[in-house]
C-alpha cells in the first residue's frame, strides 16, 4: 500500500531534499514493535530504511545484518546525512531525548506512542521542532485504516444524525502474562491508559474531534505482577501505577465519550468502540489494528437484520504501522500530518488529565487544542496519495 509518495517537503534542513529518491529512515530502537515497521516499510512509496540503532549493539547489528542496512550509535545515527527522518522506536522514557536529538540534527522525527512519558516533555519536543522548522509526527497510525477510516465516514456523512455519545473499553489481565520485560507497563508512564489508551482516543478524536474536559477514576487491584514468561518468569515487579482507569470526555462537539482501560481483569465482550447518535449506532472495530467490520443500527432497522455491516469506503487499505509515518514524508508544507506530534501531544494530555482528574475528583479542563485530522479519503487505493 501506498500513504503517499514524493511530494512535499520539510520547511528545515529536509526542505532540499531530492523528492526523486525515497526519505531515508533512521529505526532508533529495535525492540518487539520494531518487527512490525520493518515488516510495513519495504512496502510504503517514498520511504527507504538505511541504518538502525539500540543501545543494545547485538540487536542492532542483527537486524541491521537481516535487513541490508548500517548499524549505528544513536548519535551516528541522527547525524548522518543519509538519514532524512528518525523513527523512534524506544521505551516512552526515551522518547524525548532520542527526539530532541534528532530534532538538534536538523531531521524531522516520527515516534511511537505516547510521543513523549507526560505532557510538559512532547511539548518540549513540539517546540524544539518548530524553532528550527522540522517536523514531528507520533503513532498511533492505525487510525488510518480502512476500520476507523469507514467509521469515520459513516459519522460524517450523517448516518448517526447528531452524534451524542461513545463508548471505548479495553480490558485485559495484563502484559506481565506475554511479556518477557514488560517493567515500564507498571511504572510511571505506564499503566493501561497511557499504553492503550492513545489508540483508543486517537480514534475518538478521529471520530468525535478535540476534547475540552475530562472528570474519571482509577483503582490497582495488586502492588506487583509476576513475570510469566521469558528469562525472569516467576519475578515479582512493582506496580507504580492505577491499572484500572474509567472517565467521561466531553468533546469541543458537546459529545460525551466514556472511556474504560484496564490490566485488572481477563476480557471484554463489549465491542471496541461504539458511537451513538440521534439516528444510528455505529460499533467500530479494536483501534489497535489498522482494518476490521464497522456496523450499524438505524432507528427504524428491525431485529432481523438489527445490525448491518457497511462496506470499507475510507482509509488506507492493507495499511501497517508506517503508514503515519509515509504521510508524514508526503505531506505538503503547510499541511498538518494525519498523525501529527500536535495530535499526539492532545491525546497525552486528554490521557494526563484524566488521571489528575481520577486524582482530584474534580473536573480538569484539558490545556491543548488539536484539530480534529484530515480524513483519509473514500477512494485511497494502494499507490494513490492520501
Amino acid at each position: 500500500m501506498s500513504a503517499g509518495s514524493n511530494a512535499g517537503s520539510a520547511t528545515g534542513p529536509t526542505a532540499d531534499l531530492d523528492r526523486r529518491r525515497p526519505a531515508g529512515v533512521g529505526i532508533v530502537g529495535c525492540g518487539a514493535i520494531s518487527g512490525q515497521y520493518l515488516e510495513t516499510l519495504p512496502r510504503l512509496d517514498g520511504l527507504r530504511l538505511v541504518a538502525v540503532a539500540d543501545l543494545d549493539p547485538g540487536r542492532a547489528a542483527a537486524v541491521a545484518a537481516e535487513r541490508g542496512v548500517r548499524a549505528l550509535t544513536v548519535d551516528a545515527l541522527v547525524r548522518d546525512p543519509e538519514v532524512d527522518v528518525v523513527l523512534n522506536l524506544t521505551t516512552p522514557a526515551a522518547h524525548e531525548e532520542v527526539a530532541l536529538a534528532a530534532v538538534a540534527a536538523g531531521k524531522d522525527v516520527y515516534g511511537e506512542k505516547p510521543l513523549a512519558a507526560d505532557r510538559a516533555a512532547a511539548a518540549r519536543v513540539l517546540a524544539a521542532a518548530d524553532a528550527v522548522g522540522v517536523r514531528v509526527g507520533c503513532a498511533p497510525d492505525t487510525v488510518l485504516g480502512t476500520g476507523i477510516q469507514t467509521a469515520r465516514r459513516a459519522v460524517d456523512d450523517g448516518l448517526l444524525g447528531t452524534p451524542v455519545a461513545a463508548t471505548a473499553t479495553m480490558v485485559t489481565a495484563g502484559h506481565e502474562r506475554w511479556h518477557p520485560h514488560p517493567d515500564f507497563y507498571y511504572l510511571p508512564g505506564g499503566g493501561p491508559l497511557l499504553d492503550m489508551g492513545p489508540y483508543y482516543v486517537t480514534a475518538l478524536v478521529h471520530l468525535l474531534g478535540p476534547v475540552a474536559s475530562v472528570v474519571g477514576a482509577s483503582s490497582r487491584a495488586r502492588a506487583t505482577r509476576t513475570i510469566g514468561s521469558g528469562p525472569r518468569a516467576g519475578e515479582e515487579i512493582p506496580v507504580e501505577v492505577d491499572t484500572h482507569v474509567t472517565g467521561v470526555l466531553t468533546h469541543a462537539s458537546g459529545a460525551l465519550s466514556t472511556l474504560v482501560m484496564s490490566f485488572d481483569a481477563p476480557a471484554s465482550q463489549a465491542p471496541p468502540i461504539e458511537v451513538h447518535g440521534t439516528l444510528a449506532s455505529l460499533q467500530v472495530p479494536d483501534p489497535n489494528g489498522f482494518d476490521g467490520v464497522v456496523r450499524l443500527r438505524g432507528v427504524t432497522e428491525g431485529a432481523a437484520d438489527a445490525w448491518r455491516e457497511l462496506p470499507v469506503s475510507a482509509g488506507f487499505r492493507g495499511a501497517g504501522r508506517g503508514c503515519g509515518l509515509a504521510d508524514l514524508v508526503a505531506t505538503p508544507v503547510g499541511v498538518e500530518p494525519r498523525a501529527s506530534g500536535r495530535l499526539a501531544l492532545h491525546v497525552l494530555d486528554v490521557m494526563e488529565s484524566l488521571l489528575d482528574a481520577a486524582g482530584t475528583g474534580a473536573r480538569v479542563e484539558v490545556g491543548t487544542a488539536a484539530d480534529r485530522p484530515r480524513a483519509v479519503p473514500p477512494t485511497t487505493v494502494p499507490d494513490e496519495r492520501g
